[in-house]
């Protein structure tokens, strides 16, 4: 295992725990969210980001060291997503 991977995993770990933040703050933007998301309570979007990182592990795995650097990129934004939403900043 590569440390890519590794991290690539950690920062996977990281986005489930903001976006299960982001689902459970009640916040008035997730009215908003088509109906295909809100399937199984909001549980849909998780497998979405379950597919997200599956494949950038996958690319990591395959030798695309790119990829880390993409899903670090996708992963920051994230961040900052959630917590704007989660303070209610947003």
């Amino acid at each position: 295992m590569t440390i890519a991977v590794l991290v690539v995993f950690c920062l996977g770990v990281i986005n489930f725990a903001a976006h299960k933040a982001v689902l459970e703050s009640g916040h008035p933007m997730l009215a908003q969210v088509p109906w295909l998301l809100k399937s199984l309570g909001g549980r849909a979007s998780l497998l979405v980001e379950f597919v997200m990182l599956l494949g950038s592990m996958l690319m990591v795995s395959a030798g695309s060291q790119g990829w880390a650097l993409l899903y670090l990129v996708y992963s920051l934004v994230n961040g900052v997503a959630a917590w704007l939403i989660v303070t209610e900043r947003l």
